[in-house]
């Protein structure tokens, strides 16, 4: 099965997104700023911790859009019943746990995929080739080699 598309706030905060690649077509949903609430229809109380462990998770990244509040609940209830099944000493069916890391691998939340986005303080602002090549200001070694500005030797 081919790889499936990155999303592009996915793309934006690992600094990949390139715009001759940029689907158009797509829409864009903004994040969320506010804390939704937990669906009543969580089946136990393990979904609905779960739910409130990521949702400050995904909101302090930029992760959760309206469109997304569906697809996290369904992911905490899936959560909640491994949990349930695990607890009761029965083991899940591993198409459960398949279907649950790929839910957490579209959210980011799994270790492969979270090393592919950058912390949202670590991702620079602005254009790194700004410089075109020539070193940046404040390299304290951009002076080696070169007369002071008063033109003695030094």
């Amino acid at each position: 099965m081919a790889r499936p598309i990155k999303p592009r706030s996915l793309k934006i905060l690992s600094g990949t997104l390139q715009p001759c690649r940029d689907r158009v077509a797509g829409i864009e949903i903004p994040p969320l700023t506010d804390r939704p609430a937990s669906p009543d229809w969580l089946p136990n109380a393990y979904a609905v911790t779960e739910w409130n462990r990521l949702v400050p998770i995904l909101l302090s990244n930029k992760l959760l859009a309206e469109g997304d509040v569906t697809a996290l609940a369904h992911l905490c209830a899936l959560h909640g019943k491994l949990v349930q099944l695990w607890t009761a000493g029965e083991t899940p069916a591993a198409s459960l746990i398949a279907t649950l890391r790929g839910m957490q691998s579209d959210f980011g939340l799994s270790p492969h995929s979270r090393a592919k986005v950058p912390p949202a303080a670590d991702n620079p602002s602005g254009n790194k080739f700004a410089n075109n090549g020539r070193r940046p200001p404040d390299n304290k070694f951009a002076t080696i080699g070169r007369r002071p500005p008063d033109g003695s030797q030094g």
